[in-house]
Parts: structure tokens; C-alpha cells; sequence
């Protein structure tokens, strides 16, 4: 059974950093996607960031050169790195596991943690 705490959401200026961690387990981190997912209020929900299994990244365009996902396979963790935030990334803040390959798309994945809130003042 997949099992997943994000953590590590807070409120920060804008220009400032934190890094989201989201503990998971009951996935297979040499097959399994894991991504980041953010929804805004009145928003859709979006993929911010994923790490396939082979370790290749992606990223969405608004986050580009600001954050950086990464995984702890040991600690069956997952991170992402946020810097340079801007008040649109103001948002809460999901993990996600997928089998096989990362997809962009919220509704490809089944499982959700209860999210950790970001927001950052201008």
C-alpha cells in the first residue's frame, strides 16, 4: 500500500528557498516515476517536477533553473528544492508515485499525500 507525508511548506519572501521532502513508501523507486504536484486555489492542479526510474528529470517551464527534484532511494524520500520563489508558486504542495513512466498529468496518478503549503509573499 503506497504511503506518502510531504513536508517542509512554509511562508517565505519572495527570492527566498525551501525544500519540500515527502517521505513514501510501498512504491518501487527503480520502476516507479515520483513527482511533484502543486494546486493554487481555483487552480488546476499541475506537475511542477518527476524522476523516472532511471533517474532522468523533468521539469515543467515556470520552474526551470529554480527547482530541482531529487530522491533518496535509501530513505525511500523524495525532495524538491525550491529557490528563487516567486509568489505564483504559492500553491499546496503534492508527491506522487506513478508505475513506470513520469507523466505530467495529474489524473495518471492514483496516489496522494495530504500536501504541505507553500507561500511566498511578495
Amino acid at each position: 500500500q503506497v504511503h506518502l507525508v510531504e513536508s517542509g511548506g512554509g511562508s517565505v519572501q519572495s527570492g527566498g528557498s525551501l525544500r519540500l521532502s515527502c517521505a513514501a513508501s510501498g512504491y518501487n523507486a527503480r520502476r516507479d516515476c515520483m513527482g511533484w504536484f502543486r494546486q493554487a486555489p481555483g487552480k488546476a492542479r499541475e506537475g511542477v517536477a518527476g524522476i523516472d526510474g532511471a533517474g532522468v528529470l523533468i521539469y515543467a517551464d515556470s520552474v526551470k533553473g529554480r527547482f530541482t527534484i531529487s530522491r533518496d532511494s535509501a530513505q525511500n524520500t523524495l525532495y524538491l528544492q525550491m529557490n528563487s520563489l516567486k509568489p505564483e508558486d504559492t500553491a499546496m504542495y503534492y508527491c506522487a508515485p506513478r508505475i513506470s513512466g513520469c507523466s505530467a498529468s495529474p489524473d495518471q496518478y492514483n496516489y496522494w499525500g495530504q500536501g504541505t503549503q507553500v507561500t511566498v509573499s511578495s
